[in-house]
């Protein structure tokens, strides 16, 4: 069987739908319209490498994977053993409408064959040291949701003990913080709050420390410029600032208008329409939903301080009634005018009128 798939690849090139979980790697390879080979391999990069180049060493290998459960280290070693790798969005691969069936195996087959005729969208894959500064602002993410999580296990602790009235009005201030240390509790609870108090203090040193690296990121000179563009825009402040560029990339040039970025962030209605009926729904909520939350918290700010967003946010309540739609299109605004601004490196205008800005 061998010696039958050399003849048949040897010299030709080759198309591999890799499938990837933690434990193994479902390989399906194509060439010229068929099936050359499916194999299953422990999840393990010298598997692989070792089995391109001992089956397939005079072949133009091209593979490709889908983004997310294991990010994007293996795209890289592929890419320095010569070897084209695609990455690509899995809510953007193709399949048959009327396909029932979803393992791995099926999965490896569909992406071989989509990207043998080359129906697929690649990934837009940061380098490595984006790709490691951008996990500090992504560590605070979860940092503030474990911050959380133990306020509400406190919360959580008095109201069950019966607490309240000895705390009285609670708040999360410094004063309150120390009188929760200062309360006549018997040993047992005593030791128990401490350790919910101790795991918050320490939670609290984390998210100082990350702040402290990512003000240190705002200066380092591939981020700094694109960043002076996003924080001269209403709303934004110097820690949303960065952790943009961060998630977006300092050059936003790789989309050609604000419509392909707006949807990229996630942010443009959904539409189910067929023949004269048209229906636009929710909104895509691709990319990450933490970025849109940036963008929304963002845009309340934005329309206090830029006549034009706020007009935005009035004819969009007026039409539909709904706050909630109105800041969504303030924030899809919003996203433009950053992609604009980093893109054409130019700071926030406020007051400004896209027609003004073509005019200009």
């Amino acid at each position: 069987m061998k010696k039958v798939q050399e003849y048949v690849v040897k010299g030709k090139a080759i198309f591999i739908g890799l499938e990837d979980s933690k434990k193994t790697w479902k390989v399906c390879v194509r060439s010229e319209g068929m099936i050359v080979q499916e194999v299953s391999m422990p999840a393990k990069y010298e598997n692989l490498r070792n089995y391109l180049r001992l089956r397939y060493p005079s072949c133009k290998i091209k593979l490709m994977y889908e983004a997310g459960f294991g990010g994007f280290w293996l795209h890289d070693r592929l890419e320095e053993d010569g070897v084209d790798c695609i990455v690509t969005p899995p809510n953007k691969v193709t399949e048959e409408k009327a396909n029932k069936v979803k393992t791995d195996r099926v999965d490896a087959r569909r992406l071989s064959k989509n990207l043998e005729n080359n129906d697929y969208k690649s990934c837009h894959v940061p380098d490595q040291e984006l790709r490691e500064d951008r996990q500090i602002s992504r560590t605070l993410v979860q940092i503030q949701k474990d911050i959380i999580r133990t306020k509400n296990r406190i919360r959580k602790f008095l109201d069950f003990h019966g607490l309240n009235e000895l705390v009285g009005e609670f708040r999360w201030g410094a004063l309150n913080h120390k009188n929760l240390r200062e309360l006549r509790l018997g040993e047992s609870l005593r030791f128990s709050l401490n350790v919910h108090l101790d795991e918050l203090d320490q939670l609290l040193s984390y998210r100082k420390q990350l702040k402290k690296q990512l003000m240190n990121l705002t200066k380092k000179e591939r981020y700094c410029e694109t960043y002076r563009y996003f924080e001269s825009s209403p709303g934004i402040g110097w820690l949303t600032a960065i952790r943009l560029v961060l998630e977006w990339g300092e050059d936003l040039s790789r989309f050609q208008t604000g419509r392909q970025f707006s949807s990229f962030v996630g942010i443009t209605p959904s539409e189910y329409s067929s023949g004269k009926f048209v229906r636009k729904g929710h909104i895509t909520r691709q990319s990450h939903e933490f970025v849109r939350s940036w963008l929304i918290q963002c845009s309340w700010v934005s329309i206090k301080k830029d006549p034009v967003l706020l007009k935005k946010f009035q004819d969009v309540w007026r039409n539909t009634g709904s706050k909630k739609k109105a800041i969504v299109a303030v924030a899809r605004k919003l996203s433009v005018r950053l992609w604009h601004l980093a893109t054409y490196k130019e700071t926030y205008e406020t007051g400004l009128l896209e027609e003004q800005r073509v005019a200009a």
